[in-house]
């Protein structure tokens, strides 16, 4: 399974997750009366806009993290029985009944090592002609924060930030169509205050899990120090495809 989040930390300092996905519910095309997926639903802030867009309709809430699914389940209880909630690893085959109109994600994908499994997973549970919206992480995305991990002596690890060209291939492969993938730049200022906490919650989770608190605080605090400022220069990999 991935590894478990810090979901209140999370919930906490996700105000840049939050803004992307805002924008990607904002691109799916719904009536209101559909079965979604959000595959790596989080903390459910997303989620919670996805629910709004579907008064007629219902959400499967998939995330491999427990804690993550623990807080949506707070987060979501307004919803009662229109949302659903699974723990599962998006590189397994998904544990889940009939198949869905839609698929939502945002800031996910990239942290899958078995992308053809993902994307072959994603397409056994989604309907024909149904749409696969999402955003993640693409080529080129925090190098600043990669270049200080690997200056501390460190392997930069598990993430899979993948090009437009890598991506629209393993669509086509697993049976999409009408794919358009591509990249832009969103360089996001973090608050001085959270930047250590951010980064040790959000971008170096995986390298710190392992350290004793007060050796993940500071290794967090000698990557923050080699940045050019408070700012993370995120690349995001944008993803629109219909099931064939």
């Amino acid at each position: 399974m991935p590894r478990d989040w810090d979901a209140a930390a999370y919930d906490r300092l996700s105000v840049p997750m939050t803004r992307w996905g805002a924008e990607v519910v904002g691109r799916l095309e719904l009536r209101g009366d559909e079965r979604v997926l959000d595959a790596g639903c989080g903390s459910g802030k997303v989620t919670s806009m996805l629910l709004e867009r579907l008064p007629a309709g219902r959400v499967l809430a998939l995330d491999g993290s427990p804690s993550m699914i623990e807080a949506a389940r707070t987060n979501l209880r307004r919803f009662g029985e229109r949302v659903e909630f699974v723990v599962a690893d998006l590189q397994d085959p998904l544990p889940m009944a009939g198949t869905v109109d839609a698929i939502l994600s945002t800031a996910t994908f990239h942290w899958i090592p078995d992308q053809d499994a993902l994307y072959r997973n994603l397409a056994a549970v989604l309907r024909r002609g149904g749409r696969l919206v999402a955003q993640c992480g693409g080529k080129g995305n925090i190098a600043t924060v990669e270049a200080a991990v690997r200056d501390l002596g460190h392997d930069f690890g598990e993430k899979h930030f993948v090009t437009p060209e890598e991506t629209r291939e393993r669509l086509q492969r697993f049976g999409f169509e009408d794919v358009d993938v591509w990249l832009h730049r969103e360089p996001t200022p973090i608050p001085s205050e959270d930047l250590e906490a951010y980064l040790r919650t959000i971008c170096l989770g995986s390298h710190v899990e392992a350290m004793r608190p007060d050796e993940a605080a500071t290794f967090a605090h000698e990557v923050a120090i080699r940045l050019p400022g408070p700012r993370i220069d995120y690349v995001r990999l944008n993803i629109e495809a219909s099931r064939a």
